[in-house]
């Protein structure tokens, strides 16, 4: 029987998940369920790199990224789902890494500075910050994960782990850690309501946990084409917000055709993508029926999970249970796998037994 790669991955608990991240990642890891052995992780450590100042949403934030990730369907039965501060190698490993990582690697990080503009209000100038991708490759060197899922952008945070993984084999003369393969995945850059791309640092997120009359309200809220001021002007779709999320959440012309198909009708009162488009470049359609039509169909694709997400909440002991044993069996690997390691480094010491 083959044995299957090994696929790791997390998300700091620094704040609510939003579509962004359901489409970026999240559908993402729920395929790869099926065909790899899959560890994913919630990184509360991490979120202190940039909330080390308040810190009192991350243990919440932790019981709702879970809650999401079960909700869309990140199974406990196909994958290992696991809290990062629940084993302590995570940060050992980190302070050996720390160690042997020349500091001009980290500095040309381009997330480093990128993030520093992004993030006006919070001092970043601490090595937890700067130090991040330390971590960050500790956390995937310990369960010597095969493979990463991650978006064009993120391959430069990869790269370094790779560099600090080939290192530390080099220096102490054993292969101990994986270098692990990028796995990309198309990230649309999704617009909040702002027009920027959706984060939960730009307050312009709809949120997973958002129930279907706060996602209306944050649709109509949405900024459109700039350059259409009056109802009878005709726009552009291309660079409108609102029509960017028409082209993930509402049908398009061949998805309505099987709908009626299925109905045992060709005729469907929807309006496919297409005909959005259509009607407003020739101006037909206004600005808020526009909004108004996305906010039904995105309310009708967020809907199971919606439901699913506040069934899972009304039994908060099932989703500590999970992330508990979760736990246990990655902290079993990460135990392993540092022996392992200072053993390589010559400074693996064990415990003296009782003598009683």
């Amino acid at each position: 029987m083959e044995t299957k790669k090994r696929v790791l991955s997390g998300m700091q608990a620094s704040g609510r998940l939003h579509l962004g991240n359901l489409l970026g990642a999240l559908a993402k890891w729920k395929e790869l369920q099926d065909g790899y052995e899959c560890f994913y992780f919630i990184a509360d450590w991490h979120a202190l790199s940039t909330c080390y100042e308040d810190t009192h949403e991350i243990k919440g934030n932790t019981f709702e990224i879970a809650v999401d990730w079960l909700s869309v369907g990140i199974d406990p039965e196909k994958s290992t789902i696991f809290v990062q501060s629940f084993i302590p190698e995570h940060a050992v490993l980190h302070l050996l890494l720390s160690m042997i990582t020349p500091v001009p690697w980290l500095e040309r990080n381009p997330t480093y500075k990128e993030k520093q503009e992004e993030i006006k209000n919070r001092d970043l100038t601490t090595y937890g910050f700067l130090g991040y991708p330390v971590l960050q490759t500790a956390d995937i060197a310990l369960y010597k994960a095969n493979c990463v899922p991650v978006g064009i952008d993120q391959l430069p945070h990869l790269e370094l782990t790779r560099e600090i993984v080939r290192r530390f084999n080099y220096i102490y003369k054993k292969d101990v850690f994986v270098e692990p393969e990028e796995i990309l995945s198309e990230t649309p850059k999704l617009p909040g309501t702002d027009g920027r791309k959706m984060s939960k640092s730009y307050n312009n997120a709809i949120y997973l946990s958002d129930p279907p009359e706060e996602i209306e309200k944050k649709v109509r809220s949405m900024l459109t084409d700039p350059r259409r001021e009056r109802r009878a002007d005709p726009g552009n779709p291309e660079i409108c917000p609102v029509f960017a999320l028409h082209n993930v959440y509402s049908p398009s012309p061949s998805q309505e055709k099987l709908q009626g198909i299925s109905r045992g009708t060709t005729d469907s009162p929807a309006i496919d993508i297409s005909e959005i488009s259509d009607q407003c470049r020739t101006a037909k359609i206004g600005c808020v029926d526009c909004k108004i039509i996305l906010a039904k169909n995105l309310i009708k694709k967020m809907q199971p999970i919606y439901e699913k997400r506040c069934k899972l909440k009304s039994n908060p002991q099932r989703i500590y249970e999970i992330l508990s044993q979760g736990s246990k069996k990655a902290r079993k690997i990460a135990i392993a796998t540092l022996k392992e390691a200072t053993e390589a480094m010559g400074i693996h010491m064990e415990a003296p037994r009782s003598t009683r």
